[in-house]
């Protein structure tokens, strides 16, 4: 993050608004908006913000898959194969 380009005062945004979202669209980096000297938003461009929400979304499978190992929530590699070929050929019946 370049500190002084990517954090803009509330003003700014105010009064270049279309010229902050071109900066954000070009640069795929988030501004910092300040009001009163602290930070209050993050603007971000909609690409890299549903990016950020699909690693979010996996991290939290990975996290969830871990617990389930430590409490031994786990099924071995060949129950879960026999049971999809067991359900493949209920279906196909």
């Amino acid at each position: 993050m370049n500190i002084t380009s990517d954090i803009k005062p509330v003003t700014y945004l105010k009064s270049r608004a279309a010229e902050l979202l071109n900066q954000i669209n070009e640069t795929h980096r988030p501004v910092i908006i300040t009001q009163n000297g602290e930070p209050r938003a993050v603007l971000q461009d909609p690409k890299s913000y549903e990016n950020m929400r699909n690693a979010i979304g996996l991290l939290k499978l990975i996290s969830a898959g871990e617990a389930d190992v430590r409490e031994g929530r786990v099924v071995g590699h060949d129950d879960v194969f026999d049971t999809l070929e067991d359900d493949l050929k209920a279906a196909m019946k």
